[in-house]
Formats: structure tokens, sequence, C-alpha cells
């Protein structure tokens, strides 16, 4: 039984202090996901030792556990990383194992383009009406950000990672402000530092792009656009692969809506690139 269908039978029998949170959990079982425990106590005007009493008195050992089951009430709960390991011990001689991957990738990428092509060009107006766009990608989802960013910078320059190296993501926080765009990538398990980060754009009155796996997660539902990746593999980790190709459709659009304009400035950049010894000069042709 799920911690809704629990609350319904139980809310008769909750006294009224109990029965004022229970309703709120009911009704807003995203927020009770997204936001902190002091978030949810101010909006249920309810204390946290009350939260606390609330949980437990469903049978859980404190809040962060009712937070986790009413997350895998929204679909949100991934399979262990160890289990998924399981199946694989001993398949290394199977001639399938690798093709198996293949083909997920490809049923991935089939999945990712039904579900976000018809928002990419709202995605572009997004990003396109920034006055800087920052992108946040942290674990397995910094390949993401850092590709997102390296690619459009080759043709626009307000465009800025946030990585949080040295400890500096809340100074990074700080550069976003009203005006701006944050994208921002991640899948579940979700990454606290990806919320943590996509918050704070909100707060500073940034528009916020989620490149994400369902429409459930907690960037969703933040997010006022979302791009939708699919994650499924046979391996014991989710799959990025997706992603990356997402973020390539995505910024192959902002280059074509970008116009004439555009070529100049990737021109510039790659010559710079070359000039600078970033890129190595291809070799001089033999003969005549």
């Amino acid at each position: 039984m799920g911690v809704k269908d629990d609350l319904r039978e139980r809310y008769a029998g909750l006294s009224p202090a109990l029965q004022q949170i229970a309703k709120y959990v009911l009704d807003h079982p995203n927020e009770v996901v997204t936001h902190s425990m002091r978030t949810v106590g101010t909006r249920s005007g309810a204390t946290p030792a009350t939260l606390v009493r609330f949980a437990q008195t469903l049978g859980f050992a404190g809040w962060p556990q009712l937070k986790e089951a009413v997350a895998a009430d929204l679909g949100l709960a991934p399979e262990a990383y160890g289990e998924r390991a399981r199946t694989l011990v001993g398949r290394a001689s199977d001639q399938t194992l690798v093709g198996e991957m293949f083909k997920v990738h490809r049923l991935n990428l089939e999945s990712t383009e039904r579900m976000s092509a018809p928002s990419l060009q709202r995605a572009c107006e997004l990003l396109e009406k920034a006055g800087t766009v920052h992108a946040a990608g942290f674990r397995a989802c910094f390949p993401v950000a850092f590709s997102f960013v390296y690619i459009y910078r080759l043709f626009r320059a307000s465009v800025q990672l946030i990585d949080g190296q040295g400890g500096s993501l809340e100074m990074q926080q700080r550069a976003m402000v009203k005006g701006d765009a944050l994208m921002v990538a991640s899948f579940a398990p979700y990454s606290r530092e990806a919320l943590q980060v996509a918050q704070a754009a909100k707060a500073s009155g940034c528009k916020v792009l989620a490149l994400t796996d369902s429409a459930a997660s907690p960037l969703s539902l933040l997010a006022d656009e979302t791009l939708l990746f699919a994650i499924r593999s046979p391996s014991f980790f989710p799959s990025i692969a997706a992603a990356l190709a997402l973020t390539e459709a995505l910024l192959e659009l902002l280059a074509s809506r970008a116009g004439k304009p555009v070529v100049k400035r990737i021109h510039q950049a790659e010559a710079q690139l070359f000039e600078t010894g970033a890129y190595l000069q291809p070799p001089p042709l033999r003969g005549g």
C-alpha cells in the first residue's frame, strides 16, 4: 500500500493537527518531495516536531523516510545499482551482451525524440530570451552540462557553467539574476546539487529548463520548460546517451535559429582554437 492510500485509510483516526499535515501531503505530494521539511512545515502550518511525529505515526523512522516513500509513490524510486549489477555477473562471454546495450540506446533515442521533439522550439525560445544562460549537471550529468556549454560558447558568449569546483557552488549561484536562464540536467536518483541550483535559479527570478527523466522529477516540477530523455540500460548504471543526443539537438536548433551571424562567430571561434594551439593544425599535404 502506498503512502496516499495509507493516509486515506488512517485520516479519520488522526488528530486535527495531523489531519492538517495529511491533507497537505495528499494535495501536494510533489512539494513534499522537492522542498525541505522547514518549507513543508511553513506551508502546512506545522512545526518540524509535528512533522516528525506525523511520519512516525505512519510507521516511518522520521521525515526523510516518509519523503522517500512519497517519492516512491510518484515513481521516483530507482532500482539499486548493486542489484542491477548482479544480473551482469558471468555474462562477459555472452555474445548478446554488447548488442543489448546498443539496442537499448537506439530505443532510448527513439523514445527521447517522441517525448521531447515537440518541446525543443519552446526550450530554444527560453534560452534565447535570457541575458545569460547558466548550465549545471553533476556526477553522471556533468558531461551533459559541460558539452552544452562547450558547444554553445562557440556561437554565444553569455553562457556559463555551474560546476561547484572548489566549493564554489554558492558563489556561482549568486551570478544568476532575473532575466537569466538555467539549463539543469539530472535523473533519478536526483542530484542534491542540481535541485539546489534549480531552486536558487527560481529564487533569483531565472527561467529554468530541465533536462530530466520524468515529468514528475523534482527538476521538472520547478522548471518553466522540460526536455525528457530516456535512461534505460541493460547495465547497472542508467544511460546518458540520449541526454547527450538531446543536448546536441537543442544546440543544432539554437544555431539554426540564430541565422547568418552565427556562421561568422563559429568561424572566429574555430580559427582562434587553431591559432592558440588548442586544436592541432592538420599536417601539410605531401607532393605537388
